[in-house]
Formats: C-alpha cells, sequence, structure tokens
C-alpha cells in the first residue's frame, strides 16, 4: 500500500534523526563538557522557564533540532548559518506535522529535500540516501497521479492514433495485486455492512479502514456525508441528525454506510490517505481516536423478527431496539429497555437516556424495509408488531434530532419500480416501504452518494492502484 504524506514524514523524521545523532552528540557535548549534556541542558532550560525539568533524549530529532536552532554559536564549525536554516525550517515543519495538521505533496517534497541537504552537511550520507529515495517515490506518485489524469482528457483521439500513439493500458496504470493475479471477483463490490461489523469480512478491502479508503473514491456526495457526521460528532446541531441514504439498488448505499463506519474506527487520522485527511482536518476533527464513537450497525437481512437473538452470556435480544441498545452499550445498556424488548413495545423516551449515556454515537441501519417486511403478519412475533415499527422509527428519529452527537443514517430504496423490487420484496416490503418513508422523509435529510459522470473514477479506484 502507498505511503500518503504523514506517513513519509514520519519515517523521514526517524531517519533524520538516526543521522544528525553523532554530530549534535559530538557538539552538544563538547559544549556542555559532559556526555551526559541532554540532563545538563534540560536542567538549565527547566531553571530559565520556571517550570519543572522534562527529559531530553538524544535520539529525539526535535531535541536535535532544538539543539542546532538555539545553540548555534556551538556549530558554526560544522554548519554554516544558511545550514542552520534547514534545522529551524526543520523544526517549525515537524511540530505542525505533530499536530496532525494536513500536508500537501508540495510541502512534503520541500521538507524531504531541506533533510537531504542538511544530512549532506553534516556528512550523514547514508542517512541522506534513505532520504532521497522517500523524496523519489514521492514525486513518482505525484507524476502517476498527473498522469492518470492527462490519460483520462485524451478522450478524442482517433482508432489510428491510438494504435500508433498511445501505450498499452498496463503500462500506464497498475492493477491492485488481487486483480493482476486473476483472484478479484466482481461480488466483491457487493459490501457487507453486517459482515464487516461482526467481523466476519474476508479480506482487507472493506474490514481494513486504511485500506477500504485507499480503494474508495471521495465522491462529491461521499464527501459531503464525511463532512455532515464528523461535525454532528463533535456536537454541531446544525448538522444533519438524520440522513436517509436514498439509492437505487446497487447505488453505493452500504459503501457509503462502511464509509462513516470506518470514519469512526478510531483510526488516527494521520493513517488515512491524503485527500480524506484533508477533509478531516477542514471540519477541525484531527484527532478522531479521542471521540470514541459508538458504532450501531443493523442490518435488516440478518435480524430476524421471528426469532431472538441469543448473546454471549446467554441474554435473549428480541426486538431491534433491544439490537440497538446491546451495540450501545452491552447488558448494562439493554437492561434499560429489556421490558419493552421482552413486551415488544417501543422503548420511547428510554432511548433518550441511552444516547445521552452512551453517546457520542452512530446508528446505521441498512435494509430496514427488509427487516420490516417480515412483521406483516397475524401472528404474534418476538421483534413487536408491524405498527410498532414504526412507532420506533418515528421516537428513534424524533429523539436523535434532539441529542447532540447522535446521528442516525438508513437506507430508503429510491423507488418502487424496476431494479428496486429486488430490495423490497413483493407487497409486504412495498406496504413496509411506504410507512417508512413517511416517517422517515419528515425528518431526514435525502442524500445520494454519487452522480454517473463519478462512476469511471470509482470502478478504476478499486481495480487500478493510484
Amino acid at each position: 500500500m502507498a505511503m500518503n504524506n504523514q506517513e513519509r514524514l514520519f519515517k523521514a523524521f526517524g531517519l533524520l534523526a538516526e543521522g544528525l545523532y553523532d554530530t549534535v552528540d559530538e557538539v552538544m557535548s563538547a559544549s556542555f563538557n559532559t556526555p551526559d549534556w541532554n540532563t545538563k541542558w534540560s536542567l538549565e532550560d527547566a531553571a530559565k522557564r520556571s517550570r519543572p525539568a522534562h527529559p531530553m533524549d538524544k535520539t529525539d530529532v526535535q531535541v536535535q533540532l532544538r539543539a542546532i536552532t538555539e545553540k548555534g554559536f556551538d556549530f558554526k564549525e560544522v554548519l554554516s548559518r544558511a545550514q542552520q536554516g534547514y534545522g529551524s525550517e526543520l523544526k517549525d515543519f515537524r511540530n505542525d506535522v505533530m499536530h496532525g495538521k494536513p500536508v500537501s505533496s508540495d510541502d512534503t517534497s520541500r521538507a524531504l529535500d531541506t533533510m537531504e541537504r542538511l544530512l549532506h552537511a553534516v556528512g550523514a550520507v547514508d542517512s541522506a540516501k534513505d532520504i532521497h529515495s522517500l523524496r523519489q517515490d514521492l514525486q513518482r506518485t505525484v507524476y502517476e497521479d498527473q498522469t492518470r489524469k492527462q490519460v483520462k482528457r485524451v478522450a478524442a483521439v482517433t482508432a489510428s492514433d491510438q494504435s500508433q500513439g498511445l501505450r498499452p493500458w498496463r503500462e500506464v496504470i497498475r492493477p491492485h495485486d488481487d486483480v493482476a493475479r486473476g483472484e478479484f471477483t466482481a461480488s466483491e463490490f457487493a459490501a457487507d455492512l453486517h459482515f464487516v461489523h461482526t467481523g466476519q469480512a474476508v479480506g482487507t478491502e472493506y474490514s481494513d479502514p486504511v485500506e477500504f479508503f485507499t480503494r474508495t473514491y471521495l465522491t462529491e456526495g461521499l464527501r459531503d456525508l464525511l463532512s455532515r457526521a464528523l461535525r454532528r460528532m463533535n456536537g454541531s446541531t446544525d448538522a444533519s441528525p438524520v440522513v436517509n441514504l436514498q439509492t437505487n439498488f446497487g447505488g453505493g448505499k452500504t459503501h457509503s454506510m462502511l464509509a462513516l463506519y470506518h470514519l469512526f474506527s478510531g483510526t488516527p487520522a494521520n493513517r488515512f490517505p491524503d485527500e480524506l485527511q484533508k477533509l478531516i482536518a477542514s471540519t477541525g476533527s484531527t484527532n478522531l481516536e479521542s471521540l470514541s464513537v459508538k458504532r450501531v450497525a443493523l442490518v435488516g437481512t440478518y435480524l430476524k423478527a421471528g426469532s431472538p437473538i441469543v448473546k454471549e452470556d446467554g441474554t435473549e435480544v428480541r426486538t431491534i431496539w433491544g439490537e440497538l441498545a446491546w451495540q450501545l452499550g452491552g447488558r448494562e445498556a439493554f437492561d434499560q429497555i429489556a421490558a419493552d424488548d421482552a413486551a415488544g413495545t417501543s422503548p420511547g423516551d428510554a432511548l433518550r437516556s441511552l444516547f445521552q449515556k452512551y453517546g457520542p454515537a452512530l446508528v446505521l441501519i441498512d435494509e430496514w424495509v427488509a427487516y420490516a417486511r417480515q412483521l406483516v403478519t397475524d401472528r404474534e412475533l418476538p421483534g413487536g408488531s408491524f405498527e410498532t415499527q414504526f412507532t420506533f422509527a418515528q421516537s428513534l428519529t424524533e429523539i436523535v434530532k434532539s441529542v447532540p452527537g447522535v446521528m442516525l443514517v438508513v437506507s430508503i430504496p429510491a423507488s418502487d419500480t424496476g431494479s428496486a423490487d429486488i430490495e423490497i420484496g413483493g407487497a409486504n416490503g412495498q406496504l413496509a416501504l411506504e410507512r417508512l418513508q413517511n416517517v422517515i422523509r419528515r425528518v431526514a435529510d435525502q442524500w445520494r452518494p454519487s452522480s454517473k459522470d463519478e462512476s469511471f473514477e470509482i470502478v478504476r479506484r478499486r481495480l487500478f492502484q493510484s
């Protein structure tokens, strides 16, 4: 998997520390007249700033760059004033990187070039070569990205020109390894939220957050959805509390839910691809792991209204609201609505208490029509009655709106004709669809993940390396 700019810079600063160590240690040992110069400097620094002493590690690149910039006179025999300026530039740049600020490829290239020059100045040739390799890799990545965009624009070439002037596509773009090995199957496009949530997904394309976003093209619609969710999880009352992913069958709604699911997986933002890092930073949410978002994934095709789900401790969960509570806070949360779960009655305002206690929370309900249509029967089912399902839906949407830091995302088919019949499932499904639409559309923002013009890039990102 290709490195992003944050990962390149973390590796580069490690190489820089290795290359600077001998020179900085020698100069500072002479300056402080002791090989334990870092301890002595720490005590002096603490006294000057009237604060407790903090340990200084000789191998810490921040300490090394401080030495070069703050003890410049001692380095005058080793580094010129201009070369000491490299240290000042890198110290400021390191602070930005460590605070999670988005870094462009141009800035990354400049930083790597400055590191290489500083390492050559202190005679650390091997470390400089390693930095040079990182810079070449970055330049190659940028060039390939520019080439890919240019190839897309070459659409008006005649057939004869193509045969004579264009290289074979395999020389221009390289398939992902699974595609090249012939192990890719079209069924992998059918993302499954349930399998990912329960840890049953095969391969990393959908189960690993970083790999997922590496292969996901951020459409304008998906950028908008992720931005809304980030603002909502940070407590914004202006962001959409309820979103309906209204798409046709195969329109990307489950993939969009997976994007939300992985965004709040606790994965540090600086591990994601650069384009997603920039999106996250634009909402002021660089420290994703500190949000501790509870993720609830309810997939109607796997929930059985006619039989309870037995949990690891023997607890029987009968209803969709019982499963929601369990995923929010385990047995402790479930106990707060256990009576309603057993009776098949909507928990009403008890949901508000759950979200207030266990938020921030992201609730994803996929294939809700598939679950609700099971309840169209004269029999009394553990999952509750058909009517109660929509009482619950109405309570859920209203309560989510009223609790900051909680977001509900549901998928309702866009129509009742054509390919959507596959999802709806006959007359019972049609009845469930109409009832859910009446409830959800009153409060939800309607959202579509992509336009037809973006389809090419969605498929290209999945099949080919950038």
